[in-house]
Formats: structure tokens, sequence, C-alpha cells
């Protein structure tokens, strides 16, 4: 890229383009197929307690999220006019707490936080020791164990009729159970029960890791749908065109800024972001940011902002890797079906 064409623009503009809410979620070809899908396998009864949505990092996974909690919202507006405490559904994000193993405590604080905020976590009761002054909490079961945060949660759950659960970043809990499968298959477990006890669907979202649960058991196999949150192929025209459409929708944030120069290197943007349009996102609001610290645009600029080739080079090997393992398990083949002969009898009738 050459670094001739610098436009000159306001530091103040940029700085006012590039808040957060003027940088909106883009609902492109990719989300719309998924949420299409997504909603057709959340309904009542369904047997699928647990959706898998899995995909490469910066795919937009997390935009994906908050669509589909944001839809259902919308779609249910007549059921909440006449009962304000429904929720349809809830997103969430599972925490790394840092702890060796998934806090299942914490995970269940924040799903509170989205039904119940009004309530708060359970408090505990302490006291002073008349003797030594001392603050002491008092023995026995106390009303913020886990089981109890637990039932909190599964009444939450069924009184605000939450038909599905997002939970963003599932990964965190493959990722603290590594290397014992007998952990990890009583996290699913945990995950099937809430679901079948409040009859709410938990849509799991993450990378190509969640994969793994189908193997974990037949039981789970079975309860388990798997949708593929793919990226945009060079080399395809339909995907070529798709996020050259979404680096035309960028374009249109900032155009004293970007003018009609930032679709031109959509290709170049393609390979680098490897198709990912929560990457591209990114890497545009880093280039003009670094537009707004040198006061003007210049593909030197937008060049400084891609990524590294060893970022890009690490984030394709494990893409590759990820698409290696989903994509032959994905496959689904109609048995053929066997006619069966026809015997005539032997006597005429």
């Amino acid at each position: 890229m050459s670094n001739n064409n610098r436009e000159s623009l306001s530091p103040a503009r940029i700085a006012q383009a590039l808040r957060a809410e003027n940088w909106p979620r883009i609902k492109h070809c990719r989300i719309a197929q998924m949420m299409r899908a997504l909603q057709t396998s959340i309904y009542p009864d369904s047997q699928d307690s647990i959706l898998l949505v899995c995909g490469p990092t910066g795919v937009g996974k997390s935009t994906l999220a908050r669509f589909m909690v944001e839809a259902a919202v919308d779609q249910a507006k007549g059921e909440i006019e006449e009962d304000p405490g429904v929720i349809p559904a809830v997103y969430v994000e599972a925490p790394a707490s840092g702890e060796s193993e998934f806090s299942w405590r914490l995970f269940y604080q924040r799903i509170l936080e989205q039904l119940e905020p009004e309530l708060g976590l359970p408090k505990a009761h302490y006291g002073v020791d008349p003797h030594t002054g001392m603050m002491v909490r008092p023995h026995g079961a106390g009303r913020n164990n886990l089981a109890s945060t637990r039932s909190a949660v599964e009444r939450a759950l069924q009184s605000r009729k939450v038909q599905f659960l997002v939970i963003d970043e599932a990964a965190h809990i493959i990722n603290q159970t590594r290397g014992n499968a007998g952990r990890l298959q009583v996290q699913l477990d945990t995950l099937k029960s809430l679901a079948n006890t409040c009859g709410t669907q938990m849509v799991l979202v993450g990378s190509y890791d969640l994969y793994q649960l189908v193997s974990l058991s037949a039981q789970l196999a079975r309860r388990t749908h798997v949708l593929h949150f793919e990226r945009y192929h060079e080399q395809d025209r339909a995907d070529e065109h798709s996020f050259a459409s979404c680096v035309h929708k960028f374009q249109q944030l900032l155009p004293e800024l970007w003018g009609d120069s930032l679709v031109a290197h959509a290709r170049a943007l393609h390979e680098n972001t490897l198709g990912c349009v929560g990457t591209l996102r990114t890497v545009v609001m880093r280039a003009a940011r670094l537009a707004q610290a040198e006061g003007g645009w210049s593909e030197d600029i937008l060049r400084r902002a891609l990524l590294t080739d060893a970022q890009r080079r690490q984030i394709l090997e494990e893409i590759i890797e990820g698409e290696a393992a989903i994509n032959p398990g994905m496959t689904r083949t109609m048995p053929a079906q066997v006619r069966q002969k026809k015997t005539k009898g032997r006597n005429a009738a």
C-alpha cells in the first residue's frame, strides 16, 4: 500500500464517529443465516436441550448472540405488554473466574442479575460475638450456597418464561475442565438438567472447542444440535461479495475519512482478516484511530492497522484445525430406501 493518499479530517469528527454507539453491529448475511437456523431450532418442548454455535475467533459470534436476544424480545412484544414480567431470552457470558474449576456459583449469579436484578444476591447473616466483639458468621446452611442459588435460577427462568438462554464464551466451561472428560460430562449434564427442569433451551456460543461436547455421550449427542458459524471464504464469489458489502457499511460510517477508498481494499482486508467480520471491525476501528492521531487517513495507516503476519498465521492455524474437525461431523446422509419386492400369489383370485 502506498502512502500518497492522505486526506485531512478533523480529529474531533473521527473521535465522535468512533464512539461505540456510532458503530452499530452489522446484521450481515452470515448473521442472518445463523439467526434463521437458530430460530427454527428454538421452540417449546424441543428435544434439542443444547444448541452449539461454533465458529472461528472474530467471526461475530457475540454479535449473533445479542441479535438473537433482541429479536426474541421484539417478537414477544405482545406477550410482554400483557405480562411485563416476561423475559423471553437472556444473554450471559460464561465466567473465567481464575479458579481451577468452572464457577457455577458466579455463572448462576450472572443469570440472576439479568432476571431478578432488584432482588440482588442471597445474603449471608453476620453477627457480633458479645464476648470478643468480633464479627462472626453463624454456623449452618446459608441462603447463598450453590444449591440455593441454583434453585433461585430455576424459579426465575420459569417465572420469567425464558425460552432460551444464550451462554457466550461457553468454551470457558471446557477450558477449566481440560483433561478430565468425566468432569466435563458433569458440567454438560448440569446444563441439560437446567434446560429440562425449566423448559429453557441452552444456546452455547464459542470456539471450535465446543464441538467436542457431542462426543461425550450418546445421550448428549442426541439432545444437542450443532450449528457452524462459518467465515466468509476467499475464492467464493458469493462470500467475497458479502464481505465487500460489510466493508462498504464500515466505510459509510466515516465517509469523510475513507471516501470510496476503503472498498477498494476489500480484497486485501478479506485476506488479512480471514473473512471474519468481527476482526474486520477491529482493523477498521484501529485504522480510524490511527488516522485520528495523525490528522488524516493514508494507505500506510490502513496497512499498520492490519493483523501482523504472526497474528494472522496463528488465527489461520486454529481456523483450519477447527474446520477440519467440525466439517466431517456436520455431514448428514439419508439412508437408501430398501424397496420390498412384491410377491405374486400362485393362484389367481
